[in-house]
This record gives C-alpha cells, structure tokens and sequence, in this order.
C-alpha cells in the first residue's frame, strides 16, 4: 500500500498528483481536521477510489471517525504535543472500536517486540518508518518484524 501524507495539504491538484503517482491510501488526521473537513476528505478518497486510514489520539477523535463511517483507523501512539510514544493510550483506545473496524498502531515501532506487543492486543496492522529507512537491510527488517498472530479484541 502506498500511502500519501500530503493529502489533506493545498492546492487540490496536490490530490490528483498522488493519485496519478499510485496513492493507494491517504492519511486524514482527526486533530488536523475539524468534522466537516473530514467529511469532505473521505468523500474524496472514496471518489478517487483509494483508502482513507484515518488517525485518531484520544476517544472523542474515535467517535468523530466512527460517526462519519471510518473503517480503517490509525491510532497515533506517538502524542502530537510532547512527541513521547505511549502504546498503553494505543491498547486502552483500540478496546474502544468495534471489531469490523480494521486498526492501525502507528507510531514509536523500533522494536520488533513492540510489533509482537501491538498484534496481541489486536492491532490489524502496524504503520512503520523510521526504524525502516534507517535500517542497514530494510527487506530483513521488514522481514523481521512481521509473522505475529494477531489477538482478539
């Protein structure tokens, strides 16, 4: 999947470059976004046909994306004013969405016991960068930190 973070950031043609470009998916923030915008951008992702992975902090973000039908949410382990990773927050919200819901822990993934942490308490999927593109063998790493089977919620 290829995943396009620039999305929500203007001009409009900025859309239809990463669609072009093979954009699969875009990141819409909640905390970025106020309700009506996030409405309008998943709107959007649904006309260009690419996925929406929409990401959340706190549980009245979780309500917002819920309530305007999101079906993949990313929860930010990573707190957006002291940069600190707390995956205890990511396991107490992800015991708040439904299960038809697919859920993403972003954020804080160095470790591939953190990775075996986040599929056992649920988590769908992790969203991984830095420890890739700093890694010596990115195709063993990412090799490494997959495999886990994957919790109930």
């Amino acid at each position: 999947m290829q995943l396009n973070h620039e999305w929500m950031r203007p001009p409009p043609s900025r859309r239809e470059r990463a669609v072009e470009a093979g954009a699969s998916a875009v990141l819409l923030i909640v905390a970025a976004l106020g309700a009506g915008e996030l409405a309008q951008y998943l709107a959007l992702a649904q006309h260009y046909c690419i996925e929406a992975l929409v990401e959340i902090h706190t549980e009245s973000e979780a309500e917002v994306a819920l309530g305007l039908g999101a079906t993949l949410i990313g929860i930010n382990q990573r707190d957006l004013h002291s940069f600190e990773v707390d995956s205890s927050r990511a396991e107490s919200l992800i015991a708040t969405l439904p299960a038809s819901v697919v859920v993403v822990a972003e954020s804080g993934f160095t470790r591939r016991e953190a990775v075996a942490r986040a599929a056992q308490v649920g988590f769908d999927a992790v969203l991984v960068g830095e420890q890739f593109v700093t890694a010596f063998n990115i195709a063993d790493e990412v090799r490494s930190f997959g495999g886990f089977p994957r919790g109930a919620r």
